[in-house]
């Protein structure tokens, strides 16, 4: 099937990179997987391979519509649906998720996701890696931003390993890379809402002093 650039398909087709993806994620029988975007599959019946259920969110009517006819209702729970606006709240304590995601919406998943590390349990994504570069980016380098606090305060985070181009289709222009993410026991206690805007006024005007650049945000 011929990828859809408005959903930002790139398909996964190496056989050694989803073999790592499927190691590295290590799943039980007993445990509630959630694949996001499946796409043609080819993830999805690896860990049907290791699984005997799996739940799996994909926005793509056509690509659903598929899915739906290779697998059974008792194999695969298949939301046609947006990622976007899933309530992953709604899929009880200890999931965990795993995904190539679409390129162009992958800072506000991981949000949407991370309004959830409460419940999770684990989440291993594909992701562009210079998006992974800033999530597990240290302070004063130049890569760390927004992104890099908003999700360390919830995950310790690693970078498993890098991707070529080459392993999807059609290849994307960027390399990709493969990220753990795993809730902290003892997330920072505080007003979400305060703490993400006091992060964003701080990186709103990075060669200000925080104070200039939080009293600029504030008289917005």
């Amino acid at each position: 099937m011929r990828p859809r650039k408005r959903f930002g398909q790139h398909f996964l087709h190496d056989a050694g990179v989803l073999a790592r993806i499927v190691q590295a994620l290590a799943p039980a029988p007993g445990d509630t997987v959630v694949e996001i975007g499946p796409g043609e599959g080819v993830l999805t019946r690896a860990l049907l391979a290791r699984l005997p259920h799996l739940t799996a969110i994909e926005i793509d009517r056509d690509l659903a519509a598929r899915l739906a006819a290779e697998f059974p209702p008792e194999r695969l729970t298949l939301h046609c649906a947006d990622a976007l606006d899933f309530d992953f709240g709604a899929l009880g304590p200890g999931f965990r998720l795993v995904g190539n995601l679409p390129y162009n919406i992958s800072t506000p998943l991981l949000f949407q996701v991370a309004r959830h590390a409460d419940r999770l349990r684990d989440a291993h994504f594909m992701l562009q890696r210079e998006v992974v570069d800033r999530m597990v980016a240290q302070p004063s380098t130049p890569d760390y931003g927004r992104l890099s606090v908003m999700l360390q305060v919830r995950f310790r985070m690693q970078r498993l390993f890098k991707v070529a181009r080459g392993a999807f289709r059609p290849p994307p222009k960027v390399e990709s890379a493969l990220v753990r993410l795993v809730p902290l026991r003892e997330p920072l206690a505080c007003d979400e809402a305060i703490f993400a805007a006091v992060v964003r006024g701080a990186f709103s005007a990075r060669r200000k002093t925080l104070r200039n650049a939080l009293r600029i945000k504030a008289e917005d």
